[in-house]
């Protein structure tokens, strides 16, 4: 049963490692991939020798702890709500609601963010701002209010995924320690302190190593097709993902957008090994490793 998985795992993620070496040439598409000019290092400087690359590292690391830390709490908060409810209908309903903003387009996302925010038509300055007596605001021009958007707009989308893995784990804790922390008089509080929450523990920490593993990478369509690629928003938007987008468009330079994809990976496997590391020295039982 394994070889099935064992072949797209190695066709899929092995096989494809040998193109690595495009991050140290400059690609001439005549002359192919191995006979093109080698470069070394020089694709790297695409990154660091700019004077918006710790704008981009900023905003790409920060929105990301942000993701995490913000994304967990959420999760794991709805998935407890979710275990208390005992009516199977209701469960599952409330499960197919939390999870349907996951399986949105990011693309239909941009259009129901600008459907809420547009500045002659949106919903927001239409039905909520106007009403007030507020001047309507123009969301498109003024980064200021994006940092918030767009973790509003990622938790929105993303933490039902989680939530469902959250919650899955909660199923399988056996229902006595509950039975047994209600006979020994403990409230809701203590059970989700002493029961609920140590139960969640090593899959809290399984997800969070991941998504630490992915802190140098965003998601491309929440910071480049949520804000409609706006000029005026990029100090607020720009990460790595769509700077070298933006640099692979007008130099078409795929050696580049290689290195990127390197040098992300490689601080993300270095930035794990440390995560886990630290969790290990806590508790060694909660580490992966």
């Amino acid at each position: 049963m394994l070889i099935p998985g064992c072949i797209y795992i190695i066709i899929n993620n092995y096989i494809p490692m040998s193109g690595l070496i495009i991050a140290f040439k400059k690609i001439n598409y005549r002359l192919g991939i191995w006979n093109s000019p080698w470069v070394g290092l020089k694709n790297f400087e695409f990154l660091f020798k700019t004077n918006v690359a710790w704008t981009i590292t900023r905003n790409t690391i920060l929105y990301n702890l942000t993701f995490i830390v913000l994304g967990t709490v959420m999760a794991v908060g709805v998935a407890m709500l979710l275990n208390q409810i005992r009516q199977n209908t209701a469960r599952k309903s409330y499960q197919t609601v939390i999870l349907l903003p996951h399986l949105i387009s990011i693309v239909v996302v941009s259009y129901l963010v600008f459907g809420f925010l547009s500045s002659e038509s949106g919903f927001v300055n239409k039905s909520i701002l106007q009403p007030l007596g507020v001047s309507p605001i123009s969301w498109y021009s003024s980064a200021k209010y994006w940092p918030f958007i767009l973790v509003i707009v990622s938790l929105w989308k993303s933490f039902g995924y989680s939530c469902i893995i959250y919650y899955a784990t909660l199923v399988g804790i056996d229902r006595s320690y509950y039975e047994a922390a209600v006979i020994d008089g403990a409230n809701r509080w203590k059970q989700m302190k002493h029961i609920t929450l140590p139960g969640l523990k090593s899959i809290i920490v399984i997800l969070t190593l991941m998504g630490i593993s992915k802190i140098f990478y965003s998601d491309f369509g929440l910071f480049y097709q949520v804000p409609m690629n706006s000029g005026a928003l990029i100090d607020a938007t720009n990460t790595i993902d769509t700077y070298v987008y933006r640099g692979l468009t007008k130099l078409n330079n795929v050696g580049m957008a290689s290195a990127a994809g390197f040098y992300q990976s490689i601080v993300g496997f270095f930035l794990v090994l440390l995560a886990n590391y630290t969790v290990k020295k806590i508790d060694e039982d909660s580490a992966l490793f």
